[in-house]
């Protein structure tokens, strides 16, 4: 405690760090900021923007990258991503940002930030091109827990052949995961080739009944081969899970 406080008094770190290494979190006007859910958890705490002003999502943004070097920002649209990579580049010019706006998502590193790296591997498989978005956030927190990632797109069961000619990807893979919408098929024929954990990640695609990821929903907790299933379009929670399978793995490997 005594170091927190003599660096806080020299000016080598500021409030929210102090408070977070004392604490484990940071307090800001939008909410506290769990900088120790990493050490704890395993997977660094996302700042879900659904729901938060522009505003709020900035002020947590940098709050992140404050007190642990990274920000990790989700379910951004357009102005709430402007609004966090403005307030971060006012305060740490040098960090490292990058911005997708297909899976609405923002990652903050400063130069000091030192990312982790495993020795294992997470196949990320999407049946078709409307499963991309939530598979690819699925793919950016699987990276941010220091996965390899293997994307493997666009092999839905409208042709078998598709999936058949890249299976020995998801084979060679530690964990994958399966994004699918409509009827949700894929993760079971893949978790039927594989020998690997497979996550099935419905996906709100199609139309009519069930069209909203129900189905898929249905299809993976009912699957007749082995799967893990995780809520509609929840691809934070697959690649959060494929991550901690991901650390075991390596960790194991390590031995």
């Amino acid at each position: 405690m005594r170091d927190v406080l003599e660096a806080l008094a020299d000016g080598e770190i500021g409030i929210s760090e102090a408070e977070s290494r004392l604490s484990g979190y940071a307090t800001t006007d939008a909410g506290r900021f769990d900088a120790a859910r990493e050490t704890r958890r395993g997977i660094p705490e996302a700042i879900l923007a659904d729901g938060k002003t522009p505003e709020e999502t900035a002020r947590l943004a940098r709050t992140a990258v404050e007190t642990t070097g990274r920000a990790l920002v989700t379910r951004a649209d357009s102005a709430v991503a402007e609004a966090a990579i403005e307030a971060v580049y006012a305060e740490f010019p040098d960090a490292e940002v990058d911005h997708d706006e297909r899976t609405r998502t923002v990652v903050v590193h400063t130069p000091e930030f030192e990312p982790p790296d495993l020795d294992a591997r997470v196949a990320i498989v999407t049946g078709g091109t409307s499963d991309a978005p939530i598979a690819g956030e699925a793919a950016v927190i699987a990276r941010e827990v220091g996965a390899d990632v293997d994307l493997i797109e666009d092999v839905g069961v409208a042709s078998l052949v598709r999936i058949l000619d890249q299976i020995d990807r998801v084979r060679e893979a530690d964990v994958a995961i399966v994004a699918a919408g409509r009827e949700g098929a894929l993760p079971t024929v893949v978790a039927g080739l594989v020998d690997v954990p497979v996550i099935a990640l419905p996906v709100a695609s199609g139309y009519g009944v069930a069209g909203d990821g129900e189905a898929a929903l249905y299809g993976g907790l009912q699957s007749c081969t082995v799967v893990t299933t995780v809520n509609v379009d929840a691809g934070f929670v697959a690649g959060a899970q494929a991550g901690l399978i991901a650390r075991r793995i390596a960790a194991a490997r390590a031995e």
